[in-house]
């Protein structure tokens, strides 16, 4: 199993098997106490994380491993300088593992091209959150016991949610599913997840309301409106509390619904929901350790190195002004032709144009 990157990064073998040992661990943990001792996990955090951060520090250290590393790089050498793929080279000589997350796009990517060591994505800017994906497919599949046929609304803010990118792409693997993506115009999907849906052939409709759709769904999965990514405050309190899920649309949804959010929430969820058995994101969170757990025991038992990709076009390059390419100007351009475009290896965006 190489560095996990992308939930698709996984085979059908490897994500059942990640699956299966998240439910022992979670049924047995002290039966894995002592399965990481003497290893060590790097936590490579240069944006701040609550859920995530701890969840794989509780994950390491419930494994019987330790924990090294920061989450704030200006207490680093980050902040005379250094690169990123020097911080990468140097964590990798004291540690067995790296879970990194940045706000640029793109760069857990490049740090695994360059560690002789397993890197985990722990979200890449506005890209993707494989370790969340990992977290909501499990939870959805032991509440509803599949994760096909379902009617699964997504709200909020689906431009710069990561979460949401990736678990739409990892939907793409599951069939006969019907997908209601609920925001404000200026909060939508972009377009490149939209064509990879669109060729995986996944059935979706872009709605405003919430209410449209509320009775039909079989999951909710509430996001928040993401600050931190609006060039201005006033661009984003125009936006925020667009959405709010409160109990008047409670009691109009099935009885089964599960609701879900990555978290934080901020005023998306009223707090009245927080008491009713259908809103599941508390426990959605605490999965999120089992299944963390689960991929470190599994990447430090088969990990297999990378290998730098070919450049299969030498002329173009990425302009996605959020990719770590952009940022970090030495690595190499790696751009790979997809089914109908070409696309950055890094960040996913569409490179059509040359250099």
């Amino acid at each position: 199993m190489k560095s996990l990157l992308d939930f698709n990064d996984l085979s059908d073998i490897e994500w059942n098997h990640l699956l299966s040992l998240a439910r022992q661990i979670k049924q047995s943990p002290a039966d894995f106490a002592t399965l990481c001792r003497g290893k060590v996990m790097a936590t490579l955090f240069y944006e701040p994380s609550t859920r995530t951060q701890f969840s794989f520090q509780t994950a390491m250290q419930r494994l019987g491993g330790t924990i090294i590393g920061f989450s704030d790089p200006n207490s680093t050498s980050v902040s005379k300088g250094e690169t990123l793929i020097d911080t990468t080279k140097i964590v990798s000589a004291y540690a067995d593992i790296i879970a990194m997350r940045h706000p640029v796009e793109g760069a857990p990517y490049a740090a695994s091209l360059f560690a002789p060591i397993p890197v985990i994505n722990a979200g890449d800017g506005g890209h993707l959150h494989p370790t969340q994906t990992l977290t909501d497919l499990y939870t959805i599949s032991d509440l509803k016991g599949t994760l096909t046929g379902l009617n699964i609304g997504i709200c909020g803010d689906l431009k710069n949610g990561r979460t949401v990118h990736s678990l739409l792409k990892a939907f793409m693997r599951f069939p006969g599913n019907e997908f209601y993506l609920i925001s404000h115009p200026d909060l939508a999907v972009p377009q490149y997840v939209l064509k990879l849906l669109d060729r995986a052939g996944v059935h979706y409709r872009q709605i405003t309301s919430l209410d449209e759709c509320i009775a039909k769904l079989d999951v909710l999965y509430m996001t928040r409106v993401q600050r931190e990514r609006f060039a201005s405050l006033a661009e984003y309190e125009r936006l925020a509390g667009c959405y709010t899920l409160d109990m008047a649309k409670m009691n109009v949804a099935k009885k089964d619904l599960a609701v879900l959010h990555p978290l934080p929430k901020i005023d998306e969820i009223a707090y009245e929901v927080d008491s009713d058995p259908r809103a599941l994101y508390f426990t959605q969170a605490k999965n999120g350790m089992y299944i963390r757990m689960a991929l470190i025991a599994t990447l430090l038992d088969s990990y297999e190195p990378s290998v730098m990709p070919q450049n299969e076009f030498p002329d173009r390059v990425c302009h996605n002004p959020r990719c770590i390419t952009r940022h970090e100007t030495y690595l190499p351009q790696l751009i790979r032709q997809g089914k109908t475009a070409a696309y950055c290896r890094y960040c996913e965006h569409e490179t059509d144009d040359k250099q």
